[in-house]
């Protein structure tokens, strides 16, 4: 592929993006907006205000604006990435970019009725190679999005993730009391799957999800599946699976 970086590593350096964007105009992590579209619409509403994480060159924020969507806020560590969006979505009414780092929001408080990230956690694990061992450099870089996340959610609000990480692996990230929410999934794609999991603020942890987080604070070690997919996309998501 043409823009793959010689190191994973790469994939969490800003320098990396901001050469990548000047020469490519859009790349889709885990398939287009009209992939998981009908998934979507179930938990987003047309007038909800929106913010995406790490939006980089996706048309899935312009997708959703044509759909009907009103209020959506994009934000990426590139500030390339994020002059060429702007330059390139300059006629569409209610769509904001800005250059952020997404573990420092400077949004307000109970700000947004959605977040949306797809694939943008995923780039921040590129050095894993265990999915059941998280590093704790990662896995804290991980629950500093997430705390910034449930702050600028309204109560009742939705945090959308899209990737390719299955739930054994991934709800080990999400399912956490101190977030304040509710943790559920679906799948999309024929053959090789890509998973949608809406956590939603003000809702509890299940019991099932209670019992995971007891039995990995109390560092238990789970069992894998009998099976795991490959990866069909970049590089490094042949080296991951968190």
């Amino acid at each position: 592929m043409e823009h793959l970086p010689d190191s994973n590593s790469r994939y969490k350096d800003v320098d990396y993006w901001d050469e990548r964007y000047k020469h490519e105009e859009s790349f889709e992590w885990f398939g287009n907006f009209y992939n998981f579209k009908h998934l979507l619409e179930l938990h987003v509403g047309k007038e909800d205000r929106i913010l995406v994480l790490g939006c980089g060159n996706s048309s899935m924020s312009s997708d959703m604006h044509s759909c009907g969507f009103t209020s959506i806020t994009n934000i990426d560590y590139s500030a390339v990435c994020i002059e060429a969006m702007a330059a390139r979505h300059r006629g569409c009414p209610g769509m904001d970019w800005h250059q952020m780092d997404a573990r420092s929001l400077t949004f307000a408080e109970g700000s947004f009725d959605v977040v949306l990230e797809k694939g943008t956690l995923d780039a921040m694990m590129v050095e894993e190679k265990d999915p059941w061992r998280v590093s704790p450099e990662t896995s804290e870089m991980v629950q500093q999005v997430l705390k910034q996340v449930s702050r600028v959610l309204k109560p009742g609000g939705r945090f959308i993730s899209i990737t390719f990480a299955q739930p054994h692996f991934r709800k080990q990230q999400y399912a956490r009391e101190e977030f304040g929410w509710s943790v559920r999934h679906d799948a999309y794609g024929s053959g090789f799957h890509y998973f949608l999991y809406v956590m939603t603020k003000g809702e509890a942890l299940s019991p099932e999800e209670r019992v995971l987080r007891t039995r990995l604070d109390e560092g238990e070690g789970l069992q894998p599946p009998p099976t795991l997919q490959i990866p069909d996309t970049e590089d490094f998501l042949n080296n991951i699976q968190v």
